[in-house]
């Protein structure tokens, strides 16, 4: 299913809340990959910085800067959050302000590397969390390769109407960048205003919506058990299934090949949480 990149307009929607939930709840071999630019929080948060050394998107950015060798280098800086099945892998984000630098002239690297994971042996989705995007140097190459740009944002006045800009400024990139049409959606976070009157307002389509769910969210953010039978993570899980959709009908529509294995979601299984979130 190649790139599904999340973003948010402003302050703290649920960006990466929403990604981990997903990356937790999906049906296929996954990788989630922290490229805020602001840097990552699911390691000091969900795994409370249990690892064995420095790993993530910042250790790959020096080292290719100075050797290359991503193709070698990636897999071991990835975590596993369902060990030992390398299923679900992590690729942590930027944890050292300086380690920015680094990343950010290597962004259509990153986004070039992560297309090819599709047709990897085995194959991998790839779902970005690419956090704010008025910040000083958005992972634009990533956003322009994936196949779905979801922009997260919750269903009040004041991130709608900053929403409403960030469509825009988004659209206009892809665009100018001759990204095919139909790559953007709108992912809404918890109660307010209705899904249809969010989509009407801000002329974008809706593919799902997030439920407020605080007990869940203080887990994916702080650490501790993840319930399946949550409400966030029911919905997290169904998440796939649209978003497989709206990729079929695109492929379709551009006569894009569609992968063996992606032509039909096998049946939802129950999503199966990291027994605890400091073994990995």
């Amino acid at each position: 299913m190649a790139i599904i990149a999340l973003a948010s307009a402003k302050g703290s929607p649920g960006v990466t809340t929403a990604a981990l939930a997903a990356a937790l709840s999906w049906h296929r071999r996954l990788v989630l990959a922290e490229c805020d630019p602001a840097g990552g929080s699911i390691l000091a948060g969900y795994l409370g910085g249990a690892l064995d050394g420095p790993r993530g998107i910042g250790e790959l950015a020096v080292g290719e800067l100075r050797d290359g060798g991503l193709e070698t280098a990636f897999w071991s800086q990835l975590v596993d959050l369902d060990a030992p099945k390398r299923e679900r892998l992590l690729l942590p984000g930027v944890v050292d302000p300086a380690q920015a630098g680094s990343v950010t002239p290597l962004w259509q690297r990153f986004a070039d590397f992560f297309g090819a994971l599709e047709k990897g042996t085995p194959p991998y989705d790839v779902l970005v969390d690419c956090g704010r995007l008025q910040v000083a140097s958005p992972p634009w190459p990533v956003l322009r390769a994936a196949a779905v740009v979801l922009l997260v944002t919750r269903a009040t006045l004041p991130d709608l109407s900053a929403t409403r800009a960030t469509i825009r400024a988004v659209e206009r990139d892809l665009a100018e960048h001759r990204v095919p049409p139909g790559t953007l959606r709108l992912l809404v976070v918890g109660d307010g205003h209705g899904t249809s009157e969010i989509s009407k307002a801000l002329q974008l389509p809706v593919i799902a919506r997030l439920p407020f769910d605080p007990r869940t969210a203080a887990v994916l953010g702080l650490g501790g058990t993840v319930r399946a039978g949550r409400p966030l993570m029911r919905a997290a899980g169904a998440l796939e299934v649209p978003i497989r959709a709206l990729l079929d009908r695109r492929r379709a529509r551009l006569a894009w090949p569609v992968p063996a294995e992606a032509a039909q979601l096998r049946a939802p299984a129950t999503p199966t949480a990291p027994e605890a979130p400091h073994a990995v």
